[in-house]
């Protein structure tokens, strides 16, 4: 599993002109590993993130997704296999949990995976497979014990927990994660960043990160900045002790 983006151009109307986002951007992320990207506001990690889960589609350029069920060039995708691929080969986690209040942490989990559309809810034998496998997730993010709470009943580390759970739920080839600890504290955060590296490793999912705090970048495969719509690698100095 992998994604590669090769000479990615974005562009938004910008009155009678037109605002370039990305710039012939070029990223290839193994799978297994994470490709954490920083830069100011508004230097295009957004619209990176978008076009990778794609929510946008660019001007131009090729964004290949290597699954174990094949390969599909993410920017030429209908709006409808848009959403298929996004259910399917994707997992995303947004800033902000976005969990359903009226549901519990388990069945976050399940209904993700009902939405797979893999047919997991035929059967009574499916629908316990599917309980299993998301108590398995709860209990890999540290959640078995808060299985049956709703998210006004847990913190706001354990509900982004849960959102990361949940983006693994279909087993995806690509993790977009868009700034996983900006509503945490520095502790919380941590906790949060070890999970997605631990996971993304063990799950072999092609792993996108976009972050601001330069805290956690030595964590991470690899680093790019992205400045006015132009990404390039960045060398990141190894923590001392």
């Amino acid at each position: 599993m992998s994604l590669t983006l090769t000479d990615i151009t974005l562009t938004y109307p910008d009155g009678t002109d037109r605002l370039t986002a990305l710039d012939r951007v070029n990223l290839h992320v193994p799978g297994g590993t994470i490709a954490a990207v920083t830069g100011p506001s508004g230097s295009g990690k957004s619209s990176l993130l978008a076009v990778a889960a794609t929510l946008i589609r660019p001007d131009s350029g090729t964004a290949v997704l290597e699954t174990n069920s094949g390969t599909i060039d993410l920017a030429t995708l209908s709006r409808r296999a848009a959403a298929t691929a996004r259910r399917t080969a994707m997992g995303i986690v947004f800033q902000q949990p976005n969990l359903v209040p009226a549901l519990t942490a388990l069945e976050q989990l399940e209904v993700t995976a009902h939405l797979g559309g893999r047919g997991l809810f035929r059967s009574g034998a499916d629908r316990r497979r599917t309980r299993s496998h998301a108590t398995e997730l709860l209990d890999a993010v540290g959640l078995a014990d808060q299985s049956g709470k709703r998210p006004a009943q847990l913190s706001g580390g354990q509900r982004q927990r849960v959102n990361i759970a949940r983006a693994l739920m279909n087993d995806p080839a690509l993790l977009v994660v868009d700034e996983p600890t900006s509503a945490l504290d520095s502790e919380r955060g941590a906790a949060i960043i070890d999970l997605i590296t631990t996971i993304a490793h063990d799950h072999r999912a092609a792993t996108i990160l976009v972050t601001h705090d330069p805290t956690h970048l030595h964590r991470m495969d690899a680093v790019y900045r992205m400045v006015d719509g132009h990404l390039a690698p960045l060398e990141v100095p190894a923590m001392t002790s």
